[in-house]
């Protein structure tokens, strides 16, 4: 009876710890896709691609919330606007210019906008390789500050998920729903936070240094007092 009871014990400790390790898994899988990006930053690779495919899925996601595959005349232009422009400061879109066009054209004019504006931006650094360490800085602290919200959030789901049970619902399965649909919110933040702090950021201007006193004497020069040099 002892021993039947320490296998059972044993069965009932191994089928804990396997569910526990399906619940990590979870999260194991999202951190290597994080933690891949943030190596990349890390090493120093050129980001530039990466933030051009941000700005044309803004684009892309912007236009397929707010337009439908009918024509222009039908189109709520105003709430695009409202959702675009504070992301990607272009110029307003006018219902005239949208009267002619389909969808994938919107997407293709304002996507040609957004990266002319973007270059426009570039030029204003002194060099390219300042703006790929721009790229690179913000992109790590917007990653990084999402990623750890992240955690949190999967931290309050996870404690509360068993009460899906209840309603004869596996736990795990909706843990797994409920955590890929969080960390598809936390990725297009991600792109929305990144994108709309590289168009906004200007450039400092380049200030030299000046003297901010002049020399008046020498130490050899025993006619004068001598001052402390600041």
């Amino acid at each position: 009876a002892i021993e039947k009871a320490q296998e059972k014990i044993e069965g009932n400790n191994f089928g804990i710890r396997k569910n526990l390790l399906e619940y990590d898994q979870v999260m194991n899988d999202q951190r290597e896709i994080i933690y891949g990006e943030r190596r990349r930053v890390l090493d120093g690779e050129n980001m530039r691609s990466a933030i051009y495919k941000m700005i044309t899925d803004r684009v892309e996601d912007t236009v397929d919330h707010c337009v439908s595959d009918e024509e222009g005349k039908k189109w709520d232009v105003l709430e695009l606007n409202e959702l675009l422009i504070p992301v990607i400061p272009m110029q307003p879109l006018g219902d005239d210019e949208v009267q002619s066009l389909n969808a994938n054209e919107l997407k293709h004019m304002l996507k040609e906008a957004a990266t002319k504006l973007y270059e426009t931006r570039e030029a204003e650094f002194t060099s390219a390789e300042q703006v790929r360490e721009m790229e690179r800085v913000i992109l790590l602290k917007v990653v990084d500050a999402k990623w750890m919200a992240h955690i949190d959030d999967m931290d309050q789901l996870r404690e509360g998920i068993g009460l899906q049970a209840y309603g004869q619902r596996d736990p795990l399965v909706e843990y797994k729903m409920s955590g890929y649909e969080m960390f598809d919110s936390m990725t297009a933040a991600i792109r929305e936070d990144t994108v709309r702090i590289l168009f906004h950021i200007r450039a400092e201007q380049k200030v030299e240094r000046e003297p901010a006193a002049k020399v008046t004497g020498t130490n050899r020069d025993d006619s004068t007092v001598q001052a402390p040099k600041k």
